[in-house]
């Protein structure tokens, strides 16, 4: 098993920064494939970006590329989530996913990762 405790999220105006943390403990080395998804009120659930905890590119969906970066730590067990020039439509729970399979690109649920975060909301305003 894999626990996931997710920090960092709040309120913030347009065009700031913040930055989530997911601290991962258990059997982490299970885990190839970490990453955040998103969900807003009456909006489908959202790969945001996932990245492999043993190298490998990572993956961001189109709406936060150039904006958002994702970083793991792995002497911490630590996932990152920086998030910059953000905007009243990123508002959303972030949670942090892990998954034991190789990251493939993006997703389309969340099927593919087993263990998931409590979620930490994310408001920006305009």
């Amino acid at each position: 098993q894999v626990q996931l405790v997710e920090s960092g999220g709040g309120s913030v105006q347009a065009g700031g920064s913040l930055r989530l943390s997911c601290a991962a403990s258990g059997d982490t080395h299970s885990t190839y494939c970490m990453g955040w998804f998103r969900q807003a009120p009456g909006k489908e659930r959202e790969d945001v970006a996932t990245i492999g905890t043993v190298g490998g590119l990572p993956y961001y969906a189109g709406s936060v590329k150039g904006r958002f970066h994702i970083s793991h730590d792995s002497a911490k067990n630590t996932l990152y989530l920086q998030m910059n020039i953000l905007k009243p439509e990123d508002t959303a729970m972030y949670y942090c996913v892990a998954g034991v399979r190789y990251c493939s690109g993006g997703y389309t649920s969340g099927a593919d990762f087993p263990y998931w975060g409590q979620g930490t909301q994310v408001t920006v305003s305009s």
